[in-house]
């Protein structure tokens, strides 16, 4: 072998290492399944949607003596936000259809949301999605926003549809609002009580996509 084809031996080493170098340079890190990357995607599914709602989409809310009498959700939880000052109430007759259509008129108890109430009506879609339908919400009544404590895990990455799909397993802070924090506001919603208690071991979990700029939570309405 002579001098000159060992140089271009090692010349065209070095070109296809420089080529390797090139190629892993080029290699994209966000679409990796890691930790980092799956806390990335949960901080930012949290910083958009991470707010504990309660489904009082609608202002105001009537409460009728039927309510009353039957032990309603609102017909127990309205009274707790009046005397938090989150809702005012005031009497009146409001019109209603019975079972078969009829239109019929009954004593109720309205509330709104007072200027207090108003901070926590928060006006960011959420989309109520059954077998038959599915209904966009433009604002919901929030009691608490939750923060990444850590992520604790995520299942094997599959096809789903077309799309590379998983899901992250996950514990959370919270900061409940201060009406949230009160024992009788507690009591009428358990769950808040619940959630509130689980920060930092309750596990959540949340679907992820795989998209061309990294994973992606499937609630996250990318812009």
């Amino acid at each position: 072998m002579t001098r000159r084809s060992i140089a271009a031996r090692l010349a065209c080493g070095a070109l296809a290492l420089s080529a390797l170098t090139l190629f892993a340079g080029c290699h994209d890190k966000s679409q990796d399944v890691s930790r980092e990357n799956f806390t990335a995607t949960i901080n930012d599914f949290l910083a958009q949607r991470g707010h504990l709602c309660l489904a009082k989409y609608d202002w105001p809310i009537y409460v009728t003596t039927d309510d009353v009498a039957s032990g309603t959700r609102d017909a127990v939880q309205m009274p707790v936000l009046e005397k938090l000052g989150i809702v005012a109430g005031k009497d009146m007759v409001v019109e209603r259809s019975d079972p078969s259509g009829k239109k019929i008129t009954a004593n109720a108890r309205q509330y709104q949301l007072t200027a207090e109430g108003q901070k926590y009506y928060l006006h960011i879609p959420e989309v109520v999605a059954t077998a038959t339908s599915r209904v966009t919400h433009p604002a919901d009544f929030c009691a608490a926003t939750l923060t990444l404590d850590k992520v604790v895990g995520w299942e094997r990455p599959m096809q789903v549809e077309g799309k590379t799909a998983t899901s992250v397993i996950y514990t959370y802070k919270i900061d409940p609002s201060p009406w949230a924090k009160d024992a009788d506001a507690q009591r009428v919603f358990p769950m808040i009580k619940r959630v509130i208690e689980g920060a930092g071991t309750m596990q959540l979990r949340e679907g992820v996509h795989l998209t061309s700029n990294g994973w992606v939570a499937d609630e996250v309405f990318v812009r």
